[in-house]
């Protein structure tokens, strides 16, 4: 492994899991796994920060020092779905400043679309990359973060009736572990079927009718634990089923921009943002399947998802559906956001029993 870059990328939620496979098997470069992020990751991230940024700008910047202080080399960054993609000049500029020594490979200076710009890129990574064999993984690398997705969609359908407290996170715990050590299409294969089967078998205790609540919101902060504080893990320790239609899979992979905004025409004639329209529409979808409640999240100063904030207002008039308004910042509180939560689930759930 001489010579060999050590490469990390900002901690995301399960996908720090898809990067490994694919820059270990793909590009043949050695990853380091980012440390799990903590409130230290988040205060070193805020004071390094400009005022005026997201909260993602400062979580992700918090979590680079913490990849490079786990002995990363160098930074990969990709693009952004929103102003994030141009963050990454700065957050190399800020991390300089402050002496640490790293290469920076930010995918949105590549962005132009063709592929031999993307392999450029890859190929400051390990110049002998072979581009037959990272084509080859990255189309497993496609497929595993869908079975991710689906996997977490499962976990938190289900986790919060389970019988035996606990079971649901072990499967899930379990099939990751297999997952970071897998090196072939066929162990990844292999370790989603045995994680279905596994989830499968959990034994549950669940109503015929329990409470339904979708989640919807800006791209980074609706899906990691962390910058939610852990949001929908609270939800389903209350009792409920927790959907989020919101993912990579749906966002980068099979997104269906234009039908979507044929869906919710009525609600919005143009695209606010990168998340707005796939929003708009999973709102409007958890309403029209009779779901008890929606849940936005969005870090503060998130322009896009502020813009959609008034159409979901809208979607809850016409349907009659209560919407929870969950703003992120470097300040926001634990013991906060569970009375809000609490409040909520109490709202919902004596509404069911009246309607």
């Amino acid at each position: 492994m001489n010579g060999v870059k050590k490469v990390s990328f900002p901690s995301f939620t399960h996908y720090n899991y898809a990067f490994k496979y694919f820059m270990e098997n793909g590009v043949g470069a050695r990853y380091i796994m980012p440390p799990q992020m903590t409130l230290r990751t988040l205060d070193r991230g805020t004071k390094a920060s400009p005022d005026y940024v997201c909260t993602p700008f400062k979580t992700t910047l918090g979590s680079m020092m913490d990849c490079l202080e786990a002995g990363a080399d160098t930074i990969f960054m990709s693009m952004g779905l929103c102003r994030l993609g141009y963050y990454g000049e700065l957050q190399e500029q800020i991390l300089r400043d402050m002496g640490y020594q790293f290469d920076f490979v930010n995918l949105s200076e590549y962005s132009t679309g063709k592929r031999r710009d993307y392999i450029k890129a890859l190929k400051r990574l390990n110049p002998r990359m072979s581009v037959a064999k990272m084509m080859l993984v990255l189309a497993e690398t496609v497929k595993l973060v869908e079975q991710l997705d689906e996997a977490e969609a499962m976990y938190y359908k289900n986790c919060g009736f389970e019988k035996v407290k606990g079971s649901c996170k072990t499967a899930i715990k379990r099939y990751h572990t297999a997952v970071e050590t897998a090196t072939t299409g066929r162990e990844l294969e292999a370790a989603y079927k045995k994680f279905k089967k596994e989830f499968n078998e959990i034994e549950l205790d669940k109503p015929e009718n329990p409470l339904k609540v979708g989640v919807v919101g800006e791209f980074l902060t609706a899906q990691d634990a962390f910058s939610n504080l852990d949001v929908e893990q609270k939800l389903a320790d209350m009792g409920v089923e927790v959907y989020r239609y919101l993912n990579a899979t749906s966002r980068m992979f099979h997104y269906k921009g234009k039908n979507l905004q044929v869906e919710t025409s009525e609600y919005c004639k143009y695209d606010m943002g990168p998340t707005s329209t796939i929003n708009i529409w999973a709102a409007k979808n958890y309403a029209s399947h009779s779901f008890d409640g929606i849940v936005h999240i969005k870090s503060a100063g998130c322009t896009p998802e502020i813009d959609i904030m008034p159409v979901l207002h809208n979607i809850s008039e016409d349907y009659k559906i209560p919407v929870l308004y969950l703003t992120y910042d470097s300040q926001t509180s634990d013991t906060g956001l569970a009375t809000r939560l609490e409040a909520f689930y109490d709202m919902i759930s004596m509404r069911k029993k009246v309607l």
